[in-house]
């Protein structure tokens, strides 16, 4: 894929519209579809279809426009896209999508290229739980197979007395139950692939999340270098065995001992990858673009200096925005959504530093992520 040609983008938010600027800044043209008008992504595309994410017609409009389409979410109809395909170049496919979109498609999947996971059961129906929690034990987790995010479609079961209210989730359909793993830290890892046997990982990063949602990133995790080598492996078996075009995420967690347990994929960029952009020798998004456009990839992506990047939500919008005048080393992203609401995801900071517990110190003060 040469520059003048046009990426097709389903998915209209804040990851769409990094994928954009990266496209545009290589040469490329960018439809997107979204059912948003002036949603963030739309804001630097050439051009927007209005759209659900499975709508046949819109999708088929913008295969006719484009000459590749990627996708900026897992939650994109896969049945949707599969009907495109014969009229579509689709490089990152739909196998992928499928398995990532369903955990137990992906749980089966990591187990057959021997990735360590935590122990788990197929909840089908209430009668199920008892038999595995006595086979997997308390602290466990209930999630649904499809659809979570952010904490959302999961219930944490501590005892006998977290049993009822986690029935809720089964109207949804089939449920796994996890073990909880007791980690030391969240870490996650990217890595791109281009659909010819280039590979490309970046950092291992720490992840501190806070009411389920992402709140800080902090490049690199301060963890073992045999930790980092494992992480990089595991990654690369993954990539390797989706035949990886774009950017994955993979994330872990890491135990007291040294273990990591892979927690989720999440098949295009992610918000813990946001660093990337001014600390890294190149960044997720442009890696994703070149990935699908099959461009070559270097083996590693190297980190030009520590960061540390902390989440803008829409409670925290106003304040962040006072925040300019006085942090004039922070790089300030704001998506340009229209609403701001409690949890949304409105904007990033970063902070490239020489000093990382300066740097959380310092948003610590603002009062800000209090």
């Amino acid at each position: 894929m040469l520059p003048g040609s046009t990426i097709g983008i389903v998915g209209g938010g804040q990851l769409g519209q990094m994928m954009a600027i990266s496209a545009k800044e290589m040469g490329f043209k960018v439809g997107v579809l979204d059912p948003t008008v002036n949603c963030p992504a739309a804001q630097v595309a050439d051009w927007f279809i209005q759209g659900t994410y499975d709508d046949t017609f819109a999708l088929e409009e913008l295969a006719r426009r484009t000459d590749v389409i990627t996708y900026e979410f897992e939650n994109v109809s896969v049945e949707a896209l599969n009907a495109i395909l014969p009229m579509s170049f689709i490089p990152q496919g739909t196998d992928l999508l499928a398995i990532t979109q369903d955990r137990l498609l992906e749980k089966s999947f990591l187990e057959t290229n021997n990735i360590v996971i935590a122990p788990y059961a197929t909840i089908v129906s209430p009668t199920d739980i008892q038999d595995a929690i006595d086979g997997i034990g308390y602290p466990c987790v209930l999630k649904t197979t499809r659809g979570g995010y952010d904490g959302k479609g999961q219930y944490v079961l501590k005892s006998r007395a977290d049993l009822a209210p986690a029935m809720d989730l089964l109207r949804e359909g089939t449920c796994v139950l996890e073990a909880w793993i007791p980690f030391e830290k969240e870490i996650s890892i990217l890595v791109a692939g281009n659909g010819q046997g280039d590979y490309s990982t970046f950092p291992v990063v720490e992840n501190i999340h806070r009411n389920n949602i992402l709140h800080e990133t902090i490049a690199p995790a301060s963890i073992a270098s045999e930790v980092t080598e494992e992480a990089e492996r595991i990654a690369r078996v993954i990539a390797k065995g989706m035949n990886l075009s774009g950017v994955l995420c993979v994330e872990m967690f890491l135990t007291k001992a040294g273990g990591l347990y892979v927690n989720e994929l999440a098949p295009r960029p992610h918000n813990s990858g946001h660093y990337s952009i001014e600390a890294c020798t190149m960044s997720q998004f442009d890696a994703h673009i070149r990935g699908i456009c099959g461009w070559p990839l270097s083996k590693k992506v190297r980190l030009l200096s520590n960061a540390v990047m902390v989440n803008v939500l829409g409670e925290q919008l106003l304040e962040s925005y006072h925040l300019i005048d006085k942090k004039t080393e922070w790089q300030f992203h704001f998506y340009g959504k229209t609403q701001a609401k409690k949890g949304r995801k409105m904007g990033h900071i970063t902070i490239v530093t020489e000093n990382v517990q300066q740097a959380l110190e310092e948003i610590k003060k603002t009062n800000i992520w209090d």
